[in-house]
């Protein structure tokens, strides 16, 4: 029976280890460029697969309802500690498993069945528990959308008058700031002031953000938000969880309620170790620079695709994400990105607003430059991502040997480009 506490998975099962081991060499030898994903620390990984994971605790750290808390509570109260201080704000429920689950708790504590709220239509860039239509916001509650403007100077940016016009008529609960896809700044104070006018609370999901806002580099909603939302991976390069903060502490009370007991049982306490570890790293003076970079790299990423011809979702990006639309290029998306992973590069489909095509096609592409700039890559580095992206597309239109060409030419410099800024040894 010993040997079950000490034979690891490559002895144990190397079928699973397998896919572990693969994972790692996709990691290794393709460019992440998924907005929604990054490259938590060794550190980091090591929390999340420590011996907490054998820990059950539901409640809260000194409130729980099993015995042998004690350590697993002094990591909640660390990594709690620790977010408060990252993001200015008094209370954290760092409980929540996704941010869908973070978005749901808010919705529990603040609403009703069937209450209105406003939030950003996904095909304007927001997310899909925003109130989309699938999704249980969009089901269980009166869902206002608002989106971003259609033509002249400011296309396809944010259109606060329609969001006070919609605030104004419907006087929704909730008014929503965020985004998944939208690569500008946000003007908080804006939506704090529409909210004000009709008595709603004002939340913000900063998922895409909260890395960014941690490195003082995009602006701090809790400065003005009733109540804030984010996953702790993404730009914030943690553990794959969410969180929720407030500066309100009846709001507090009610989400503590709405997490636990309403929504779900013990938290997994393995990822709060992680949590608490990769705040810990936030802090430090370093992950500043790392989120100046994300940003310098997102700008010449995204300068760089508009000198191929290329046309760029709001003209250019504030933040670590680029909104590619397609359509001068006669592509979509879903074609798109099968092609650019053929050679190693990793991004999504994504609508674009007004977008003609369904959402399993669309006419646009979503890059984020967060991993590859944890992983090392640089400005110039980005420049030639870019420049790669354009000629892997622009290929369709060339003769089959010329495309084979392009390939090989793209595969060739992109395991190169890995190879310079190696990550993790070992897959576990």
């Amino acid at each position: 029976m010993t040997e079950f506490y000490k034979k690891g998975i490559k002895d144990t099962d190397p079928e699973v280890y397998s896919t572990l081991k693969n994972e790692l060499i996709r990691q290794q030898n393709q460019i992440e460029l998924i907005a929604s994903e990054n490259i938590a620390s060794l550190s980091t990984l090591n929390a999340q697969g420590s011996v907490m994971t054998n820990k059950y605790a539901e409640g809260y750290p000194g409130k729980r309802y099993y015995g042998g808390c004690e350590f697993v509570d002094q990591a909640e109260e660390i990594a709690i500690e620790r977010v408060k201080k990252l993001f200015n704000c008094k209370y954290a429920n760092l409980q929540p498993h996704s941010g869908a689950q973070a978005n749901q708790a808010v919705f529990l504590a603040l609403l009703n069945p069937h209450d209105t709220f406003l939030g950003m239509s996904l095909a304007s860039g927001g997310h899909l528990t925003h109130g989309a239509k699938p999704n249980i916001s969009g089901k269980w509650f009166n869902a206002i959308q608002y989106g971003v403007k259609k033509d002249g100077n400011d296309k396809d940016l944010i259109d606060y008058d329609e969001v006070e016009s919609l605030a104004l008529e419907h006087k929704p609960k909730i008014i929503i700031a965020g985004a998944s896809a939208y690569p500008r700044i946000i003007d908080w104070e804006k939506f704090r002031k529409i909210a004000d006018k009709i008595k709603a609370y004002f939340m913000v999901d900063m998922a895409h953000y909260s890395g960014l806002i941690a490195g003082k580099q995009y602006p701090n909603p809790l400065d003005c938000a009733d109540v804030v939302t984010s996953t702790t991976h993404k730009t914030l390069r943690g553990a794959r969880s969410a969180m929720i903060l407030t500066n309100n502490e009846d709001i507090y009370k009610k989400i503590n309620s709405a997490v636990f007991p309403g929504l779900q049982g013990g938290p997994l306490m393995h990822v709060m170790a992680a949590k608490a570890v990769s705040f810990g790293e936030a802090l430090k003076p370093e992950f500043k620079e790392y989120a100046k970079k994300v940003i310098i790299n997102a700008k010449a990423l995204s300068q760089t695709l508009i000198n191929r011809g290329f046309r760029i979702v709001t003209g250019g990006t504030d933040s670590h994400l680029v909104w590619l639309d397609l359509t001068p290029k006669g592509l979509t998306g879903d074609k798109a990105e099968k092609i650019l992973e053929e050679v190693g590069l990793a991004c999504n489909k994504n609508a674009i607003p007004y977008d003609p095509h369904p959402p399993k096609i669309t006419s646009g592409l979503r890059f984020g430059t967060a991993a590859a700039t944890s992983r090392g890559f640089n400005e110039v580095d980005f420049e030639i991502v870019g420049n790669m992206i354009s000629d892997k597309l622009d290929s369709l239109l060339l003769k089959d040997n010329e495309k084979k060409e392009v390939f090989e030419k793209t595969r060739g410099k992109i395991i190169e480009m890995c190879a310079k800024y190696p990550i993790y040894d070992e897959a576990f």
